[in-house]
């Protein structure tokens, strides 16, 4: 078997069996191939698309290439979510510990922000201390202590993925859904989970546009989690305006914060109870309405926060983020606010321009290495279909100078479209599917 005789098949529409797949992965990783043949291979897959037992095959070839995390000396079904990406989108950082909370653990592997779109780990390591580079054998420790770890991916998990992420990036194949998909499951069931949950977003602020293709992307990884003996489960949610109101890194771990208290904005808060009641439910066995009710509960009695605060105090974090956010947070010192000039109904808020505008601020990183600024960001003071009033705030802007926040106020003046009439609001979840089939939700 050579490398061109691979190729030449897959280019030709032909179907790769295990060992051509396993082939093409490993001698990459091993460097017995070169990547300028590998990236014809990703080429080749780009156009010609990977079938069902191909994508299985794939998968399984980029969990091969390193270690799996073994979670079995930890009791109980552990359970694990990913988020396509998406602006404002904090949910891990609320789901994870309700989750735990509820009794079901999660080891949650978290990658960090590129682009437009804010990373888990950039915003945990927002409270002072916060380690997210841990070795397995304290996730797995930390994981029977407390039930609840959120760490990044260690290169001895699925090392594969990385560098076929490298290629696709130079050789633009980065948008194919069979590649998107297999790289995200290898990450999810190298990391040890026996059931995953996806959240799927679609809309101007995601990589997933429309329904359509955000629809796809999750019935092909569906697919690969059923063919892993994985349950899996993905939601398809709404990526048009922000997620919640803060967007950032100290902002959304202050909003995590206030929706574990139970204060939190409205969407934010019924997409984190959805999530984490698909969670509970595949981890305990139980009704997703039963196991809502169980969320619902570790909100009330503070479980759910008490959870995140012992996390965080594990990880060597500073715990009093949890009863003194605004203090122990670091915030930009200039601050100001972007007003609405006339009366009506929030129409539109794009996501894109205000991740894009976070961004800029220094929240985001342009290109992986660059350092990100905690403390600068923006928040969305009106959502879609809310009432606006002529000199109301509709954004308010954290920046580290004055002419950053100028540069801001004047960017997000285009963002948010006010009409005279109320628009039709579409709810958060939109889709749920499983290896049964697809269920619309609104």
């Amino acid at each position: 078997m050579t490398a061109y005789e691979v190729i030449l098949k897959k280019r030709n529409g032909g179907t790769l069996d295990q060992d051509e797949i396993a082939f093409m992965i490993s001698g990459f990783v091993k460097g017995s191939i070169p990547d300028y043949q590998v990236a014809a291979f990703l080429m080749a897959i780009y156009f010609r698309g990977l079938s069902e037992s191909e994508l299985a095959h794939f998968t399984t070839a980029m969990v091969s290439s390193g270690e799996v995390l073994d979670l079995s000396a930890v009791p109980g079904r552990k359970v694990d979510k990913h988020s396509s990406g998406g602006v404002g989108d904090k949910t891990s950082l609320v789901v994870a510990p309700l989750v735990a909370a509820c009794g079901v653990p999660v080891a949650k592997m978290s990658g960090r922000g590129l682009g437009h779109t804010g990373g888990t780990l950039d915003k945990l390591e927002s409270i002072p201390g916060f380690a997210t580079s841990l070795e397995p054998e304290r996730i797995i420790a930390q994981l029977a202590s407390t039930r609840l770890v959120i760490a990044g991916q260690t290169a001895r998990l699925a090392p594969a993925d990385g560098l076929l992420y490298a290629l696709r990036d130079v050789v633009a194949t980065v948008d194919s859904i069979p590649l998107i998909a297999s790289s995200i499951m290898s990450k999810k069931i190298a990391g040890g989970a026996d059931a995953i949950v996806l959240d799927v977003k679609a809309g101007s602020g995601a990589f997933m546009k429309t329904d359509d293709s955000a629809l796809e992307l999750a019935r092909t990884m569906v697919s690969i989690g059923k063919s892993a003996r994985r349950e899996t489960v993905a939601l398809v949610t709404g990526m048009d305006e922000p997620l919640g109101q803060a967007v950032g890194n100290s902002i959304e771990v202050l909003e995590a914060v206030e929706t574990l208290r139970k204060q939190g904005p409205p969407d934010l808060t019924g997409l984190c109870l959805q999530i984490a009641a698909e969670m509970v439910a595949l981890g305990l066995g139980l009704d997703p309405a039963v196991a809502r009710q169980k969320c619902l509960g570790a909100l009330d009695t503070g479980a759910a926060l008490a959870a995140f605060e012992a996390m965080v105090d594990a990880q060597g974090g500073d715990p009093e983020v949890v009863t003194r956010p605004a203090e122990v947070l670091p915030f930009a010192g200039f601050r100001g606010d972007v007003l609405c000039h006339s009366d009506g109904y929030v129409s539109s808020v794009d996501a894109y321009a205000v991740g894009v505008c976070a961004s800029h601020l220094g929240a985001g990183r342009k290109k992986k290495g660059d350092r990100v600024d905690h403390g600068v960001g923006v928040f969305v003071r009106k959502k879609v279909g809310d009432q606006a009033r002529e000199g109301e705030p509709l954004f308010t802007i954290l920046a580290r100078t004055e002419t950053a926040l100028d540069e801001a106020r004047q960017t997000l003046s285009a963002v948010m479209s006010v009409s005279e009439a109320a628009p039709r609001v579409r709810p958060v979840v939109r889709y749920r599917v499983d290896s049964l089939g697809t269920k619309a939700l609104g």
